[in-house]
């Protein structure tokens, strides 16, 4: 270590170096998800990434542990690094359900996604319907108000609508639920792909739908609101999804 060196402060020397591994990761699970590089097909060797990014050996390797941590490849002493199969890597990481999402031109991914959101959403809709104090209906109803006090105003609307969803998760009490279905909300929200194109009076069909959610919960009907938030979540995918061919 040089004199300048022992000077920099850790911060100083790290923070160029997260950086540039962070870029490096992101550019390598792109390869991989737009399938740049097969499953079972190897990685470059670490000389060869090394010199292909412009970064040294120790970035390319931090990079492939991060990999490796996201279950997308596996790496043998001898063997190299080789890229496992998709369903071994974690969909919930991030990066890596974001990068699926931009090269899903079929939009297979986003069509699961919703399945799976709608499933947790409607589990925890039943949930407040079924415990739901004074304090959580007077909550929800402040929400719902909202929603409508903005019914003409898309932007403001999307907005409320998106508070109305992340208070039901909230108010079910399931935190694993919650923080499954918020992360592949806020994943899916960053995609254009997923707002799709609304119809038309696309914002009054969708009031209609949290009005059902919301009486369901108001009157402790469990099943119903249950119902009403997977049709909604479903339906609402539907109504703006774009014309795609079937993915394979």
């Amino acid at each position: 270590m040089t004199t300048g060196d022992a000077a920099s402060s850790p911060a100083t020397s790290r923070v160029p170096i997260d950086r540039i591994g962070a870029t490096v990761l992101k550019e390598l699970v792109e390869t991989i998800v737009s399938g740049q590089i097969q499953p079972a097909d190897a990685l470059p060797p670490e000389a060869v990434l090394s010199q292909e990014f412009g970064v040294s050996r120790t970035v390319i390797r931090e990079s492939v542990k991060r990999l490796q941590e996201k279950g997308m490849v596996t790496v043998a002493q001898g063997r190299g690094t080789h890229v496992n199969p998709m369903s071994s890597w974690n969909l919930l990481d991030p990066l890596v359900i974001s990068s699926l999402i931009g090269h899903d031109d079929a939009l297979g991914i986003l069509d699961d996604l919703s399945v799976v959101r709608g499933a947790l959403e409607a589990a925890m809709a039943g949930a407040v319907a079924a415990k739901r104090t004074s304090d959580d209906l007077a909550r929800l109803t402040a929400s719902f108000e909202q929603m409508e006090s903005v019914l003409h105003d898309s932007a403001s609307y999307r907005d409320a609508d998106v508070r109305f969803h992340l208070l039901v998760m909230q108010l079910s009490g399931n935190i694993l639920a919650e923080n499954v279905a918020h992360g592949l909300f806020e994943r899916a929200l960053e995609s254009s792909r997923y707002h799709g194109v609304d119809p038309a009076q696309a914002f009054e069909i969708t009031h209609a739908e949290h009005q059902l959610i919301f009486d369901a919960i108001v009157a402790g009907d469990r099943e119903a609101a249950r119902q009403a938030m997977e049709a909604h979540i479903l339906g609402s995918w539907d109504r703006r999804r774009l014309p795609t061919h079937p993915r394979d």
